[in-house]
């Protein structure tokens, strides 16, 4: 078993691993799939076992990152899950040490993610993360921490922005969502069950 980088050739009939079994979910990934597809021109990877299974990893240059944090110079995590049988396998270790040595390959200082700063379902293991190597640089009083691999030496430390600790958004009306297609399921979630949530509130 192996893995595989997925690219604007073979994109089309490989799956991306999450929501390949939830029906209510088939819009968003195809809208996921259009999403990768634009974002490899700017460095993003989708990097998965090469098996009908949620092992994988995605990433790209924090820069264009569509996360609220200054992280200069360093690889953003985005999704990175395994799942199921597959866990305890080394198939997380293998992939995170691809994601830092295409870090030191690309010359950056470091990898970042955002993660719960207690364990939350829906996003990566932090004391596994942590374990590994990462290190707290900022967090916030709702729950989520800013963990960083160092690689280089540097002296912009990765933070939050500052919209991120006062909770402000520029538009004050109504209920405000800021999303992309990056996970498949946010299309079915943000268009149809939370208009649902907030109609009734």
């Amino acid at each position: 078993m192996g893995y595989i980088d997925l690219t604007k050739k073979n994109i089309g009939p490989e799956h991306i691993c999450c929501g390949f079994s939830d029906k209510k979910c088939t819009e968003g990934t195809q809208l996921k799939k259009q999403w990768l597809t634009s974002e490899f021109d700017h460095g993003y990877v989708f990097r998965r076992l090469d098996e009908r299974a949620k092992v994988f990893v995605e990433y790209g240059p924090s820069e264009s990152a569509w996360v609220p944090v200054s992280a200069p110079n360093t690889l953003m995590l985005g999704c990175f899950w395994v799942s199921g049988s597959y866990k305890g396998k080394g198939h997380g270790k293998a992939l995170l040490n691809s994601v830092i040595e295409d870090a030191k390959r690309q010359g950056k200082d470091g990898v970042v993610t955002v993660a719960g700063t207690k364990k939350f379902h829906f996003m990566s293991d932090t004391k596994w993360l942590l374990d590994q190597g990462f290190e707290v640089c900022d967090s916030t009083a709702n729950g989520f921490s800013l963990l960083a691999y160092n690689i280089g030496i540097s002296d912009n430390k990765p933070a939050f922005k500052d919209c991120v600790k006062s909770g402000e958004c520029p538009d004050k009306n109504g209920l405000v969502v800021y999303y992309t297609n990056r996970c498949p399921f946010c299309e079915y979630y943000v268009n149809e069950v939370l208009v649902k949530t907030a109609s009734r509130r």
